[in-house]
This record gives structure tokens, sequence and C-alpha cells, in this order.
């Protein structure tokens, strides 16, 4: 099927080189087995660029025409990942939404750069619980571990370039895979160090740490979207603020870094080093998203904030998406009610949350069908909290999980179906209770809130 596919495809290349202008200047195919939503999204930056239905068979095609080469993303919901397009490309795509990542695998034209990327992607997380040991090395020998694992990747990118005629906005775009993950590790170093290794204060480093810093590009429109740059920016704006802090603003180097000081320096930073508008703004949002998901709070420090914020991004959305954050945050403080949320049960009937929580204290935590190693820990965790806390009722709200996966997985595991609601609109309830991570947990008390930014694994 794989190949038939494929021959298809460059079948309808061919025919379009006998007709210029009528056909699509890249095609993109595949197949997905066990689906999970019955569309395949494309995505450029965080604008749609077209949608795909599954087939019976679960296969979906794009036919595009006139769309700019660069870093594209596919959303299966709900996973998502990246595929590089460029003229001519005609790309099949095939994965196995059980193991979504390991399992992607692309072939035919343009495919050699998104192997190669997925294979950066998979590596990445392959060494990150062996970099978290690493990190309490001292820095030369902790620079040289890093470095070797970056040559290991480089010899892979020299032999990508040798069988393949690349063009150079392809080759950085390979090469940004493997530089910003090293750049990542070298930038967490000094903060990672400090906790593992217990030490006061944070460790003096050699300007030769840091040397890939005057080669690094701050201004790279076409990495604005790559995970890998993005996460670099984040760490490295982190840094620079903390240390230049610690040199100009007379704070001890123990002392506890204040929330407020500290974020303005980030925002500051951001606005004198990088001109380019849109990186500029998606830099500006994730601040003050970070910001205000550490506070939760509804004090003068966020309106502060937020004012700074405002007046520096040129983002009417993010702008707008900010205070309603903010309003949701003011929205979750103790005594509050909850929300008006809506919830799926077993027999896929509409349940509202105040209805689960209207007696006695009620702790809501979250889970997802696609993380099936956190689902495990999560409800072994619950499974001990119950014991210890029986007065409290813990309730499960899947998000993004379909309704037969996840009634699959209740009967699987054996959990307890009356306290098991699924959240059918996953931005509903993302908003509503602001979940911005899976260790999340919402305590309530006859419908009011007592913690609505409460931790399942440090908050009892």
């Amino acid at each position: 099927m794989t190949r038939l596919l494929l021959s298809l495809s460059l079948m309808l290349v061919l025919a379009c080189s006998e007709k210029s202008g009528e056909c699509p200047s890249i095609v993109l195919t595949g197949e997905i087995v066990n689906p999970t939503s019955d569309y395949v999204v494309l995505y450029k930056d965080d604008m749609v660029i077209d949608s795909a239905k599954l087939n019976e068979n679960h296969h979906f095609s794009f036919n595009l025409q006139g769309i700019e080469e660069g870093l594209y993303h596919f959303d299966h919901s709900p996973e998502l990942q990246y595929v590089y397009l460029q003229e001519g490309d005609s790309i099949l795509i095939r994965l196995n939404t059980l193991e979504f990542d390991e399992s992607l695998v692309f072939s035919g034209k343009g495919s050699s750069i998104n192997n190669f990327l997925i294979e950066m992607f998979l590596a990445h997380e392959e060494e990150e619980s062996m970099i978290y040991e690493y990190y309490k090395l001292d820095p030369d020998t902790f620079s040289h571990k890093i470095d070797s694992l970056r040559t290991t990747k480089i010899s892979l990118l020299e032999e990508l370039v040798e069988e393949n005629d690349l063009t150079e906005r392809v080759f950085l775009m390979a090469k940004a895979s493997i530089d910003y993950n090293n750049y990542i590790y070298k930038e967490k170093y000094p903060f990672y160090h400090k906790k593992k290794t217990g030490e006061e204060t944070i460790h003096e480093l050699s300007d030769s740490f840091y040397k890939y810093r005057s080669d690094m590009d701050l201004n790279n429109r076409d990495l604005a979207y790559f995970r890998p740059y993005f996460d670099f920016m984040k760490y490295h704006f982190g840094n620079l603020s903390y240390m230049t802090c610690m040199k100009h603003c007379g704070m001890p180097k123990d002392a506890k870094m204040d929330h407020l000081h500290f974020n303005k320096h980030k925002l500051k930073l951001v606005d004198s080093l990088v001109q380019e508008s849109e990186l500029r703004d998606i830099l500006f949002r994730n601040i003050a998203m970070d910001y205000l998901l550490t506070e939760h709070k509804s004090n003068n420090d966020c309106k502060i904030f937020i004012e700074k914020f405002q007046a520096l991004s040129t983002n009417e959305d993010h702008k707008n998406e900010i205070a309603m954050l903010y309003s949701g945050i003011q929205r979750l403080q103790p005594n509050e009610a909850l929300p008006d949320l809506k919830l799926r049960d077993v027999d896929d009937q509409v349940v509202s949350i105040k209805e689960i929580s209207k007696k006695g204290n009620t702790v809501f935590y979250f889970w997802t069908g696609t993380q099936k190693r956190h689902f495990v820990n999560v409800i072994k965790h619950v499974a001990k909290l119950e014991k210890k806390y029986p007065e409290h009722n813990f309730v499960g709200i899947s998000l993004r999980t379909t309704h037969p996966q996840w009634l699959g997985m209740l009967d699987e595991y054996g959990l307890k179906k009356s306290h098991q609601f699924r959240g059918d609109d996953f931005k509903e309830v993302q908003m509503g209770m602001i979940v911005d991570g899976l260790n999340k947990c919402v305590i309530t008390k006859d419908t009011l809130i007592v913690d609505a930014f409460a931790n399942l694994y440090k908050s009892f």
C-alpha cells in the first residue's frame, strides 16, 4: 500500500510537468494507523494552510500550489510534528498514533531532510535523562560531553549532505536542529548544576563556555516557530536576565529573584536584542504567559507587568489572549465559584463540573490518552492519595482523548467510572481551569475553589 501511494504521488507530479501551472507544486500524502481524529491539518507557523479528511483507508492527501518554502507542521489531533516543504516535493508520510513520533517515516522526493529532522528530535528525547545527570559535572567536563554528542550528530549531517543535493536553506535548517538543542544544554547548565550539586551560588563560568553565542542568530525568521530554536531563545533570555540582574541590580548571589523584577528584565532584553517583529511578539507572549502562570494571583504586580507587556507587544491577538488569561486567573482565586464547565460522563452525557463538586472536598486532576506513561504514573499516585485522604473525592478529567479510547483506558486500568470524566472541548477546559500542565490539580469544597493552582505531587 505504501508503494502504491508513493507511485500515485509521483505519477501526479509527472502529469503536472506536462500542464505547467494547472497542478500543485507540492504533493503531501500519507497513511495514519490507528487515527485519533478524522483530519490532518497543515500549518505554517500559527496559520492553517489546509486540511485533509482521512478516507476509509485512513489515507490523506494535500495538493499544494504557490506556498513558500520552509518549515510547516501537521496536526493530527492531539499530536503534531514538523514537515519541511519546498517546490517539487512529493512526500509520503506514514505513522502509527500509538507511537506517533517513533513510527513517523517520510519517503519520496523531499523526504531526506524530514527524516533527518525527526531523527534529531528523537535523539534529543533519548539523551535528555543522560544530560540531566551530566549537570552535576564541572563546566569543562560537561562541555566536553555535550560537544561530543554534537560532533556525532554533525557527522550524520555530513552524511546527509554527501547523499543528497541540499540547498543552503535546507542545510541550515538541519544544522539548527543540532545546534540549538546543544545550546539549550549550555544555557541550562548554571542553574541545573547548582540544583544537582547543592552549591549555594551560581557556578562561575569562563567566557569560553558560551563561545557559541558569537555565532547564534537572535533574529532568524525561518526558525521562529521551530521548537529547538524557540526553546533556546527562552532559556537564553532567562539566563541573560538572571546574570544581568546579579551583576547590575545589587542582588546577592544566593538571594531569591523577585519575579516581577526578573520578568521585566526579560522583556527589556528581548526588546533590545530582537528586531524581527514576529519573533519579538511571540517571545513577549511567552514571557507574559510564564509570568502569569507562575504568579497566578490577582495583584498589583500582575497589573504592572501586563501594562509593560501591552506597551511592547504589537500583536493584538496576543494582547487579548493575555488579558483573557489574567481574567481567568482572577476567576480562579480562593473562595470563588468554580467556572460553569461542561464535561462528558461514560454514557456520553453532559455533566456540570459544579454538579460533580457540590458535596464535600473534591480534587480535579488531568490526564490525556496520548501520554500513557504520565497517565499510568498519575493513576498510581492518585490511588495512594485516595487512601491517605479518604475525605477527598479525586476526580479525573481526560483531555484530548476520543470517547472510545477513553472508555477503553478506563476498562483496561479498572478506574472508578463515577470519578472519571472527559473534556469534550479542550480549549474550554484549558482556559476555564487554566490547565498549564498535566500535574496541575484544582482543589474545591462545595463548588468553591480552595486552590486552583495546586500540584498533584506537591500539594498533598
